[in-house]
């Protein structure tokens, strides 16, 4: 049927029969009673968030050394999984791809990543663990976090774990697993991850979710390096807080704060395994739903890249000559220089020492310049010796040659460079 033009409606009129007007369907009428107890509804929700506002300020300080305990307390041991005997370091990145992948198409939160993985190293810290089990480990590990801090609908099942195995294991091994796991760790499972960590730094600044993003970004990049594994999680979360505000521009806190406080050394251990991510990680975040931070890094990157890569040009030939000018008593960081030498004059030691006796000491206004000083072969480095010394040379020959030598290589003809 056609759309007719209400009175109060500002728009025209539609031709068309695929449009049904609005009087074919009244807006139902809400009952009192029903209205009032939605009405009620809201304000105890907007009561109970304030409520848990002023108690969340109250024992802040409380919840976070509690945190941080725990946080020490169930971290992984990386020279524990650096002697397993099956398991290399080489095969962790593809088994974080899987259970990325497995982590996305189930919807989970990003807490359950993050848990899945530190009950996984806490393992492989404390059992050894086959080549062949690598992979059942790790749906195990993702069974539990989802099972203990996900929405139950979201729970992946056997079936579905089987399914994403391509039936490699069977469905009492995905549950022996498991139950292995829990015994192995002692049942306890709580773990404070990265995300809750930055949700902490971030409660008292404004909602800026590129931020938020490319640090959960590069904490997620953390988790494929050996450095990484036994980090605690709050300086992980701290570190790429802060990393992800320098590299989008963004002011850091103030130093009074919790989130300033981070570990210069793991910010840099950060930034240097940005270049390569995980290309299902990257994929990852580059959708709206992570306002597509992965290519803001990638953009970035490439603009540090061209930096560097930048020559400055040469100078000028006819600036490469120019004599450089004396210092003048600038304040600055420059080196007091000397008048600049002739270009036709040698350069050396004074040998021997300028004295008041030499005819070429310079006193007065040309005093201070850098003059050329011939030294005679006449002139006596050292006192006439007496005449009984001079008839001892006579008969001696060997004397005599020693006083040539002397005289030939210890009294040259040359010239000097005198000056200060």
């Amino acid at each position: 049927m056609a759309y007719h033009k209400r009175p109060t409606s500002s728009y025209q009129p539609c031709d068309t029969f695929f449009v049904e007007s609005y009087e074919d369907f009244p807006v139902p009428r809400m009952d009192p009673k029903e209205h009032a107890k939605l009405i009620a509804r809201e304000r105890q929700y907007a009561i109970a968030d304030e409520l848990s506002r002023i108690t969340s300020e109250e024992y802040r300080e409380d919840v976070l050394s509690h945190m941080l305990d725990m946080d020490a307390s169930t971290l992984a041991d990386v020279e524990s999984i650096d002697i397993q005997t099956e398991i290399q370091w080489f095969m962790r990145p593809y088994l974080l791809d899987f259970l990325i992948e497995a982590h996305t198409a189930f919807q989970l939160l990003p807490s359950t990543l993050f848990l899945t993985v530190n009950l996984l190293d806490r393992y492989c810290s404390k059992r050894v663990v086959y080549k062949r089990h690598y992979q059942l480990v790790g749906c195990a590990a993702l069974l539990i976090a989802a099972k203990y801090g996900d929405k139950k609908d979201r729970v992946p099942t056997i079936r579905e774990l089987k399914s994403m195995c391509c039936s490699l294991y069977d469905d009492d091994m995905f549950i022996q697993m498991e139950w292995h796991v829990l015994q192995t760790l002692g049942w306890t499972v709580g773990h404070p991850t990265v995300d809750t960590f930055l949700q902490t730094a971030v409660m008292d600044t404004p909602y800026d979710p590129e931020v938020e993003h490319l640090a959960l970004y590069i904490a997620e990049i953390s988790l494929f390096h050996r450095e990484f594994v036994s980090k605690p999680s709050s300086d992980l979360a701290r570190a790429s807080l802060a990393l992800s505000r320098c590299i989008l521009n963004r002011p850091q806190p103030r130093h009074t704060e919790w989130a300033s406080q981070y570990d210069s050394m793991t910010l840099v251990g950060l930034s240097q395994q940005l270049h390569q991510p995980s290309q299902v990680l990257a994929r990852k975040y580059s959708s709206s739903h992570y306002s597509r931070v992965s290519k803001i890094l990638e953009q970035f990157l490439a603009r540090q890249a061209s930096i560097a890569s930048y020559s400055p040009p040469s100078p000028p030939s006819d600036m490469v000559d120019i004599e450089p000018k004396p210092y003048e008593g600038e304040i600055g960081l420059a080196t007091p220089q000397k008048a600049p030498h002739p270009s036709n004059m040698p350069h050396g030691y004074i040998t021997p020492p300028i004295t008041p006796e030499n005819e070429a000491f310079v006193n007065g206004s040309n005093a201070g310049y850098v003059k050329t000083v011939q030294v005679p072969s006449a002139c006596s480095p050292s006192p006439t010796p007496s005449p009984s010394v001079q008839q001892y040379m006579t008969h001696n020959p060997y004397q005599q040659e020693s006083a040539y030598v002397s005289q030939q290589f210890l009294q040259p003809q040359m010239s000097f460079t005198t000056g200060y």
